[in-house]
C-alpha cells in the first residue's frame, strides 16, 4: 500500500529521476524488469508523471497495461492515491480512460490503453504523444508495443518499459533487453531486496511458492527457458489425498475431444482449498470407439449425481457440445479463458500452495502431471500437445473460477494471506 512507504531504494530512485541526472537523462528511454514485488511499477510511474509535468504543458501522454482493467489496479489506483497526498489535481474521466493531471499551473492528459490482442494496436494509432508508459510490456503483443513507440513523436519524448521476465526467445527480450545501447535505453534490474517496504517474511513466501522456470523469473527475475516437467511441484505426498472433505461450492470442467481424449473433473471447494473429486476421461483412439455428445453429455450428468453444480466450464472450441449442453438446459456454461500461460503460472502458484488437491480416485489427472511437459519451440513457452487433458481441463478451472481471468491472479491468491510491499 502506498500509504505504507518510507523510503525508497536507490534503484528505486534512480527509476523515478533517471531523466534529470547529468549522468542518465541522456537515455530516450528506460527499461526496468525483474523479480515480482519488488517495487519497479510504483517507482516507475512516480517518475513518468513527475517527468511529464516536468517537461511537458498541455501534452499527451499513454499508460499502458494488458488490459485496462488491470492497467487501473496495478498502476493508476496506488499512482493517484499517492499523487493526490503530494498536493496533484486528478481528474479521471472513466467513461473515455483517461486522467487530467494538474500542479502548479501546469496540466496534462494521460490516456489508458489496453494491449490484449494484435487488434489493440488500432486503439492507440493515429495519436500523437510526449511520451508512453507500458507496464508489463511482455504481456503485450509486439504490434501494440511498436505501434505506441511510433505516436511518440513530439521533441523530447521518453518510453518507459515495466515488465517481469519470460522466455530468452521472447522479442522484447530479443530486441529491447539485449540491443539496449544500440536503442539508447537505460536498463534496471530489479530483485526483491530493492524494495524497502517488502518484509523479509513476505520475501521468503514469495520464494517458497514458485520452482522451476517460474523461480527463475519471478523471484530470481531472470530470463529463462521453460525446460522439463511443467509441475515439477507436484507430489503425491502433498497434493493427493484418499478423503475428499465436504465442499461448499461444485464445479465441472471440461476439455472435450472427438478423436482426441476428453477429460471433465468435478471440483470442490473447502476452506480456500479446490479439490478434484472425481474425473471423466475417454480415450477415442484407445477405446476404439468415437463418442457422441449426447454420450459425452449422459457422463457430465453422472459426474454430477449428488452435487449442486454452479457452473460447467468447457474448452471454448467446443461449439457443439457447449450447444449440446444448452440444448439440456440443466447447467449454466462458461466458456473456459484458454490463456495457456497465464493459467500454467496459476495452477502452479496454487500448487505450491497446496490450495489445489486432487482425489486419488482420478487417476488420469495424476498420470498427467509426470507426463506434461514443455516443447523444445523456439517460439517461447509452449507445453507439448500430448498428455494434455486432465491438464487443460484443470487450467479452465484455475483460469476461469478460482482467478477469475485476472492476467496477474497468481499473485493475488498469494496476497490474499496478508501480501505487502510495491508491486
Amino acid at each position: 500500500m502506498t500509504a505504507e512507504i518510507k523510503t525508497f531504494s536507490p534503484k528505486q530512485r534512480l527509476a523515478m529521476s533517471w531523466w534529470s541526472r547529468r549522468e542518465t537523462s541522456r537515455y530516450d528511454a528506460i527499461i526496468c524488469d525483474g523479480a515480482v514485488r519488488s517495487g519497479k511499477t510504483l517507482s516507475m510511474s512516480i517518475g513518468f508523471v513527475s517527468w511529464a509535468m516536468t517537461a511537458f504543458q498541455g501534452g499527451t501522454f499513454a499508460l499502458c497495461g494488458k488490459t485496462v482493467t488491470s492497467l487501473k489496479r496495478n498502476v493508476m489506483t496506488p499512482l493517484l492515491r499517492l499523487l493526490g497526498s503530494l498536493g496533484f489535481t486528478c481528474m479521471e474521466r472513466v467513461s473515455r480512460n483517461f486522467v487530467d493531471i494538474r500542479l502548479a499551473g501546469v496540466c496534462n492528459r494521460f490516456y489508458l490503453f489496453g494491449g490484449r490482442d494484435e487488434s489493440s494496436a488500432a486503439l492507440i494509432q493515429g495519436m500523437t504523444l510526449c511520451g508512453v508508459f507500458l507496464d508489463e510490456v511482455a504481456l503485450m503483443p509486439r504490434s501494440f508495443v511498436e505501434q505506441a513507440m511510433a505516436r511518440c513523436s513530439v521533441t523530447g519524448s521518453r518510453i518507459w518499459f515495466n515488465c517481469n521476465p519470460g522466455s530468452p526467445v521472447h522479442w522484447f527480450y530479443r530486441e529491447w533487453i539485449q540491443k539496449r545501447e544500440e536503442k539508447n535505453a537505460l536498463y534496471l534490474h530489479f530483485t526483491m531486496a530493492d524494495n524497502p517496504s517488502l518484509s523479509q517474511s513476505v520475501r521468503k513466501r514469495y520464494e517458497r511458492l514458485y520452482s522451476g522456470a517460474f523461480y527463475d523469473r519471478f523471484v530470481r527475475g531472470k530470463w529463462t527457458a521453460a525446460d522439463g516437467l511443467i509441475y515439477p511441484m507436484f507430489s503425491r505426498a502433498r497434493h493427493v489425498v484418499e478423503e475428499v472433505p465436504v465442499c461448499d461450492r461444485y464445479w465441472i470442467s471440461c476439455d472435450y475431444g472427438t478423436v482426441n481424449p476428453s477429460s471433465f473433473g468435478l471440483w470442490g471447494h473447502c476452506d480456500g482449498v479446490w479439490y478434484r473429486i472425481k474425473e471423466y476421461y475417454y480415450d477415442a483412439r484407445n477405446e476404439g470407439e468415437r463418442r457422441t455428445d449426447e454420450e459425452h453429455y449422459q457422463a457430465l450428468e453422472n459426474l454430477a449425481v449428488g452435487y449442486a453444480v454452479s457452473s460447467v466450464v468447457v474448452d471454448p472450441s467446443a461449439a457443439s457440445f457447449i450447444a449440446c449442453i444448452h440444448r439440456h438446459g440443466r447447467f449454466r456454461v462458461i466458456a473456459a479463458d484458454n490463456n495457456v500461460n497465464c493459467g500454467i503460472q496459476q495452477v502452479s502458484n496454487l500448487l505450491q500452495q497446496e490450495r489445489l488437491k486432487i482425489s486419488a480416485a482420478c487417476r488420469d489427472i495424476c498420470r498427467e502431471f509426470g507426463e506434461y511437459c514443455w516443447s523444445d519451440s523456439v517460439k517461447g513457452d509452449i507445453p507439448k500437445k500430448e498428455h494434455d487433458h486432465a491438464m487443460d481441463d484443470m487450467r479452465y478451472f484455475v483460469r476461469t473460477i478460482v482467478c477469475g481471468n485476472r492476467e496477474d491472479a497468481f499473485f493475488a491468491v498469494s496476497a490474499r494471506r496478508g501480501g505487502e510491499g510495491l508491486r
